[in-house]
């Protein structure tokens, strides 16, 4: 592939970013990059606090790919250590303390969830319990003696936790300086994240310069706003999509979302041109393209990058069945249910499609649960149990259930 312009790249690498730091630092990076031919060191921190990436975390590694492909070395830190500390980013509480264990669970999940998006073979992968585990206190006082409380309550989760009278940890106060201290140790060029890791990304600007390194510039995208329209996604709320959700599932997900997501989308997680996702604004502002349509190019778009083309046409093609044709899909997963009867309740949890008793109260209260295509009214529903019968939960969820010994 020809190499692109200064100005392509600049363009490429400001595509869905909302605050770039300093940009004219950012520009002199990457053109004596491209003079003296060292690629930049970019450095992206995933915290394993959990075991599921969504769309709006894999917004900066789809840009740490994006400068992968540019020839710049991608550093992938995955934070053991900080995630038993916990990023108190937009949080009005502490986060739960996590054992390390589990934190290595996440981690090893975690990992090849980024590599759908990174490439393995050119990205350097370290775990910052690599060095924070050889740190002695007297090298953590010495760490914390670089900053103020009066600086890290600049931060206004901080501010706005102390003012309301919750409580901060000692411990959150750690936080920003262990970002910090990350980008130290790589030798990091530039650090990706969404806007609300800003503070961190300039705490690393500040550690470096007093450690005599050149410092970071920071490249911030977007907090996702999830499939409600409403708040940023987050699996909390149920408002997510997640990296490794079956194809149907991540299709469907797509196709409910607002309208008005539809560019912001379309931006941040294909490749579709920016002209093209303009025209798609301008003729739904008209009327001339109904926004289903965008939506189906949208969510072929997004389902082929994480599962490639022949998932996203079969996706399509479920979707077309179950809510377009009103067909059941092809393929239906049995459950064995072997009872005369069964609350309804403790069916959803039995076949997978409820976590719990109360979330599966919640499903039918809310009328997002039918059996044969007939919505189930009462959450205390006792079904007389009927082999064949076909379970749903909204709109892309199925079972049929068996029963042993019966047709």
């Amino acid at each position: 592939m020809e190499k692109p312009t200064l100005a392509e790249e600049l363009e490429l690498l400001r595509r869905g970013t909302v605050d770039i730091f300093p940009e004219a630092e950012f520009e002199e990076k990457i053109r004596r990059s491209r003079a003296t031919g060292r690629p930049l060191r970019v450095k992206l921190g995933v915290d394993a606090t959990g075991p599921q990436l969504h769309l709006g975390h894999i917004i900066p590694v789809l840009k740490l790919r994006q400068f992968q492909e540019l020839g710049h070395q991608a550093v992938l830190i995955v934070g053991d250590y900080t995630a038993m500390v916990g990023d108190p980013s937009g949080r009005n509480q502490a986060r739960p303390q996590l054992p390390h264990a589990a934190v290595m669970e996440n981690a090893r999940t975690l990992a090849a969830q980024a590599f759908v998006v990174l490439d393995p073979e050119h990205t350097e992968v370290v775990y910052n319990g690599s060095w924070f585990s050889q740190l002695t206190f007297q090298d953590t006082v010495r760490l914390m003696a670089g900053t103020t409380v009066a600086r890290i309550l600049e931060r206004e989760d901080f501010t706005t936790r102390f003012q309301g009278g919750n409580p901060i940890g000692l411990h959150e106060l750690l936080y920003p300086l262990m970002q910090a201290y990350d980008s130290l140790m790589v030798r990091a060029d530039v650090e990706l994240g969404a806007i609300d890791q800003k503070f961190n990304i300039l705490a690393g600007r500040d550690l470096q310069k007093a450690m005599g390194q050149e410092p970071q510039v920071g490249v911030c995208g977007p907090l996702l706003i999830g499939t409600d329209g409403v708040e940023k996604m987050g699996k909390s709320l149920g408002n997510f999509i997640g990296v490794t959700e079956p194809p149907p599932e991540m299709y469907g997900k797509v196709m409910s979302i607002p309208d008005t997501l539809i560019a912001s989308y379309g931006e941040l997680l294909t490749s579709v041109a920016m002209d093209q996702i303009h025209r798609w604004e301008e003729e739904m502002r008209q009327g001339k393209v109904n926004p289903r349509d965008v939506k189906r190019r949208l969510a072929r778009e997004i389902v082929t990058r994480f599962h490639g083309r022949e998932a996203a046409r079969a996706a399509e093609e479920h979707f077309d069945r179950v809510h377009i044709h009103k067909d059941l899909p092809a393929e239906i997963p049995e459950v064995e249910i072997a009872a005369s009867s069964i609350w309804i309740a403790r069916l959803l949890v039995q076949a997978g499609l409820a976590p719990s008793h109360a979330e599966a109260r919640r499903l039918v209260q809310q009328g997002g649960v039918k059996l044969d295509g007939q919505a189930v009214a009462q959450a205390e529903y006792e079904w007389p149990v009927r082999s064949g019968a076909v379970l749903q939960v909204g709109k892309r969820r199925f079972v049929r259930i068996v029963v042993p010994g019966r047709p």
